[in-house]
């Protein structure tokens, strides 16, 4: 029997409690609003504020870059979004992909959402979009972000040495991936 999909589910990676959604116009107040914490700024590796200007810009970049799939996070519960959440630097020849996953609204951090976004766009990858390496690049201050990428089944691979600066400092940046047999191995099991 055909499962029946919620109008939000067209086009979108549906999971528990949250759903990713192709990015629209609609979204960049969050994605401006989420660069301009300063905060999120100094753990992202995103070096400046961004104005309304380079949001319409970033926009216009999203929708006709081929090598990349962009999506808001959004609960199930109220529709709200909470984050944003891709794959950029898509190499299909290498079969090779970078991600990122980024939780804007704070009240939400630390509940799991960001990990069941990263299963879902870890399995668009590899299952649908066929994918063999993703990988990621991590600022090396941020405990709770390497955590929770090799929570993701990710490895280090490299350093970066000093290779991000940030309020007058210098701290290395990590190399992490997951390749699609340590994928399917890893979720297999869940």
């Amino acid at each position: 029997m055909p499962i029946k999909k919620n109008m939000w589910e067209q086009g979108s990676l549906v999971g528990k409690r949250v759903y990713l959604r192709p990015f629209s116009k609609n979204d960049l107040p969050y994605v401006q609003k989420w660069s301009n914490d300063s905060e999120i700024r100094r753990l992202t590796g995103e070096v400046a504020p961004m104005s309304r200007n380079e949001a319409e810009k970033f926009y216009r970049q999203l929708s006709t870059d081929k090598n990349r799939a962009w999506f808001v996070i959004v609960l199930k519960r109220g529709n709200r979004v909470i984050g944003e959440a891709g794959l950029l630097r898509m190499f299909r020849p290498w079969r090779c992909t970078d991600m990122s996953i980024i939780i804007g609204e704070k009240d939400v951090w630390e509940k799991g959402y960001g990990t069941e976004a990263g299963h879902l766009l870890l399995n668009y990858a590899f299952e649908r979009l066929g994918f063999h390496r993703v990988a990621v690049g991590v600022v090396g201050f941020n405990e709770r972000a390497l955590r929770f990428w090799e929570g993701l089944g990710f490895k280090k691979e490299g350093v970066q040495r000093d290779g991000y600066y940030c309020d007058n400092k210098h701290s290395d940046f990590v190399m992490m991936s997951i390749l699609e047999d340590e994928f399917k191995t890893l979720y297999k099991a869940h």
